[in-house]
This record gives C-alpha cells, structure tokens and sequence, in this order.
C-alpha cells in the first residue's frame, strides 16, 4: 500500500492503517518522516494526557479505567504505554502484557505498547510521532502511560497537555522522589489505592510539598471525598510555559474498583478549559514544538557526522591518531564538522 493511501486509510477511520502506520514510526522505516509530516495538518484537537509516577503505582490499572470511563462519556480513546526497551532487540519487554482488561474488543480504544528506547524519561521521538498518528485519526483523549522511572520522566512535558503524577499510599520515599523533578511537572497529583493504610500520610505530605513549593494546601478530590485546588505553583519555567498559574490538584483514587475515577475525569477537563481560556495550549504547544525541531535537528545533525566519520575510515582511526599525538580530540571535531559546515555555507551565500 503506497503511502498517500496509507495516510487517507487513517484518516477515513481505519485501525489497521493506524496501526500500521504507527509501526512504520516505532520502526523509523523508509519514508516514515512523510507520513507524519501528512499527517501534522490533521493533529491539534485531542487531548493528550500523560500518567506517570513510581513503578507500582498502579498506572496501568487508571489508565484502564480512565479509558472506560472515557467510553462510557462517548469519547474515542487512544493509549500509548511506554515499557522499558530490551537491551537486544530495542523492542518492548512488556509489550505482550494484557493491561486493557476493560476495554477488551472496544474498537473505539487502540492500545499500543511501545518501547523507551533507552530514552531518559522513556518517551522517545517515536511517542510523540505516534501520537500525532492517533490525533490525526481522530481519537478525542490519548492516554500516554510512562515506563515509570523516577525523575526522568519529566521528558512527558514535552508531549502531554495534562501531566498525571501517581504516588502509592504509605512510602515516604516516593514522596520524596518528587523533590527531584516530578513534582514540578505535574498538573494532578493522584494518590492511588486509597483505601490502604498510610494514603492519609501520603496526601498531607504532598500538600506539605506543594505548599513549600509556592501557594496554599490543597483539598483532596476522590476517594475521601470534597475538592479545591492549590494556589499557584508552577516552578517548570519554558518547558510548561502556558501552566504558570494553573493550581495541581489532589486526587484520591482506587483504581481497580474504578473509586475517584470520574472526579479525576473531572479535573482533566477543568485543566483542559484552563488551557483554552489562558492560552496555555498554545503557549505549551509552541514550546512542544521548538523542543522537537531542536531534537530532531540534534538527531539529523549526528546522523550526517556519522556518516562522515564511517566516510573518514571510522572513529577507531581517528582514536589512534589522537594516542600518538598525531592531533588532538578538538581537531578531529574540527576535521568531521568542516565539510558540513561548508555546504551550509555554500548554500547560504547563494
């Protein structure tokens, strides 16, 4: 199937173009960069959600049941899960596991596993191609589900509209974690299980948290009940430009008997008005996108050095030429770099 029905196959709703089309992105085959570039045109009406936080948060199951919840209001889902990258073939350990219980021969929810690719905060360029894939199909939420890997995960920023942050009840440690980045990231603190011993403890801590972080405690929606927000905290600068003056919310849930699920529904909705009423999507959307265009050129960039090195004889050759003083590390940059920068500077006096 050529590409431009590839492209017009998914637009017109069908899942197995989707499906491929995404495997063509994961894979980075042969004119992949074509087809998302058809498909930019089409993106920019979902709402992109990201879930991430500690392994064993239970971030798999919310992500099930705020798919079905999402169902039951009518809504198309889309869910990306990101699971750590096998060390051999690239691809994802987790990616067999059943983790969409409640949604099983739903063709309104597509589910892909995806693999992290080694990436820091495990969303690779690959996530973020693949969601433009289902926005452009059209699904109404996407649902991006992260490896769950401690303060790397900040890399979710730069794909999602609304950052989730899930903590399990009873463990200072997680709470403490946050410290380290997640806490800045995320616009709903979600404090999963609640019904264990020790979630009382962890809400308070994370109040204590944002509180010192800037602005007054919130309540709590969910599990134990009413709802407010925090006053203002948003210490993320440029990578959540549009967000300053959104207050985190948080949410109690237990998520396997599907408990504080709609209120946390609830809350994204409120954070998605706030983003069109301040203009905070498309503030957060430009700085999405001059974040990509830099990755990308950072790719595109060591891609060409690459090439020129192999071209050269490869980097052992240059490595040995530097243990016998024959030139120096800045020399050899010099040396790989000068041919690139000629043809620019060619191009650019004509």
């Amino acid at each position: 199937m050529s590409q431009r029905h590839l492209v017009e196959d998914l637009l017109d709703g069908d899942h197995r173009a989707l499906a491929r089309v995404i495997t063509n992105i994961e894979d980075r085959r042969p004119g992949y960069r074509d087809l998302v570039a058809e498909l930019h045109q089409h993106t920019g009406e979902a709402d992109v959600i990201g879930v991430t936080g500690s392994p064993g948060s239970g971030k798999s199951t919310l992500v099930d049941k705020l798919a079905a919840t999402y169902r039951d209001r009518g809504l198309t889902v889309g869910v990306i899960a990101i699971d750590p990258s096998s060390p051999f073939t690239g691809g994802a350990v987790l990616g067999d596991r059943i983790r969409m219980a409640s949604n099983i021969g739903d063709m309104d929810v597509f589910f892909r596993s995806m693999s992290a690719r080694g990436t820091l905060g495990g969303i690779s360029t690959a996530t973020a191609d693949a969601v433009k894939a289902l926005d452009a199909f059209g699904k109404d939420r996407i649902l991006v589900e992260t490896v769950g890997a401690g303060q790397n995960e900040i890399d979710i920023v730069k794909t999602a509209d609304t950052v989730t942050v899930l903590v399990p009840p009873g463990s200072g440690d997680d709470v403490q974690m946050l410290k380290a980045g997640i806490l800045e990231i995320g616009d709903v603190f979600v404090v999963n299980k609640a019904d264990l011993p020790g979630s009382d403890r962890t809400v308070q801590e994370l109040r204590e948290m944002l509180h010192h972080g800037g602005g007054d405690v919130p309540d709590t929606v969910g599990h134990h009940g009413a709802s407010d927000a925090v006053e203002a905290f948003d210490s993320t600068g440029d990578e959540r430009a549009g967000d300053e003056d959104w207050d985190p919310v948080i949410v109690e849930t237990v998520a396997n008997e599907g408990e504080g699920v709609d209120e946390l529904v609830e809350v994204f909705a409120d954070h998605a008005d706030h983003l069109d009423s301040t203009g905070g999507r498309a503030a957060n959307a430009r700085t999405r996108y001059a974040a990509e265009i830099r990755r990308l050129l950072r790719e595109d960039v060591n891609d060409l050095v690459a090439a020129e090195l192999a071209r050269q004889g490869g980097l052992d050759s240059f490595v040995g030429r530097v243990l016998d003083r024959e030139t120096n590390p800045y020399a050899v940059a010099d040396e790989l770099v000068d041919p690139i920068a000629e043809c620019v500077e060619r191009r650019r006096e004509n």
